[in-house]
């Protein structure tokens, strides 16, 4: 398969307080969410000063795939390009097609399937290439082929592992002997989560971790809901569930692993770093956050394996666990949009 370049598609977000406003309602368009939900999000952001790590996070992301091929191949230019911040996928896309890209693997910054993990991504690239266009002198916006789902993919948990493991050893060492594991993962509404696999590969994920690290003691919880309060949503809250760890005495500690989130953008250090310290704190029950994948070289390695798969069918498809690995094509009946029948 001939592929020249290697699009890296993220969530975007702002860098400055004027941009907060404007970045949310570009979140928030077409859903049913209240103005004063928007309001109080924007408020997280103005704590650190209107500026999200997701952006920054992306550009170290890409400075350490862009080294791993340039040691390992391919060598594939990289472009990056945003749903709903600078820089936008379409500013991306017409500027590959400026330098003459035709067809590139996209490289999407979830880890799940769901429609707003996958299915969504896959149609803002496409309304992209339908605002860049053909042109009268050349040929339209590049292909894009979105490389696969990697939940389960050995490197991705490795370096999850290794990211809990680190974290367990930052509790202090009076409050070892019960530290249950929290994992995290954003919600998303049920009527969502029952057309789609996304609960089960969190799930799967937190079995395969803990599994690793033979650490039985562990949840699965969810956060950063958005929706109208009556809409229900994957539970339990994670701030809910930690008031039970104290209320249950099922741990003398907890260490929160955001499994859900590949970076450490603002909806984990907000919801975990402020909201949650902040109930453990009241609580007087220790707690420690894993990091997310991030950067971590297994991390990184894996994007350039799925990179590799791709450009050569038939190639071994890593994938540990229960469910093998999620097919390169999505189909029609995959992940639908709220509203659409699986």
């Amino acid at each position: 398969m001939n592929y020249d370049a290697i699009l890296v598609v993220s969530f975007g977000g702002p860098e400055s307080k004027d941009e907060v406003i404007p970045f949310l309602e570009n979140v928030l368009r077409g859903r049913n969410v209240p103005r004063e939900r928007m309001l109080a999000v924007a408020e997280h952001y103005y704590q650190f000063e209107g500026k999200s790590p997701i952006n920054q996070q992306t550009r170290d992301l890409i400075a350490a795939l862009e080294a791993e091929l340039e040691r390992n191949g391919p060598r594939l230019p990289i472009y990056w390009g945003n749903r709903n911040w600078h820089p936008l996928l379409a500013e991306t896309l017409r500027q590959m097609k400026q330098d003459g890209v035709r067809r590139a693997l996209g490289f999407v910054t979830s880890a799940y399937s769901s429609y707003s993990g996958c299915r969504q991504y896959r149609e803002d690239i496409a309304r992209a290439q339908g605002e860049v266009g053909l042109s009268q002198c050349g040929p339209g916006a590049p292909e894009v082929d979105k490389l696969r789902a990697f939940f389960n993919h050995p490197a991705f948990i490795e370096a999850t592992v290794e990211r809990v493991r680190d974290a367990m050893r930052d509790v202090p060492e009076d409050a070892r002997g019960n530290v249950q594991i929290v994992y995290t993962a954003h919600s998303i509404p049920v009527s969502m989560a029952n057309s789609c696999d996304y609960a089960k590969q969190v799930e799967e994920v937190r079995r395969l971790v803990s599994g690793a690290l033979g650490h039985p003691n562990d949840a699965l919880v969810y956060q950063s809901r958005s929706g109208a309060p009556g809409q229900p949503w994957l539970e339990p809250d994670v701030l809910d569930y930690l008031r039970q760890v104290k209320a249950g005495n099922l741990a003398s500690a907890v260490v929160l692993a955001p499994i859900g989130f590949i970076s450490d953008h603002m909806e984990v250090v907000y919801d975990l770093d402020v909201e949650a310290r902040q109930v453990c704190d009241s609580l007087g029950l220790t707690m420690a956050r894993a990091k997310t994948v991030g950067v971590h070289p297994k991390f990184v390695g894996m994007i350039r394996e799925l990179i590799v798969e791709r450009m050569n069918p038939g190639s071994e498809r890593g994938a540990l666990g229960l469910l093998g690995p999620r097919a390169d094509v999505c189909g029609e009946e995959c992940c639908p949009g709220p509203g659409r029948p699986r």
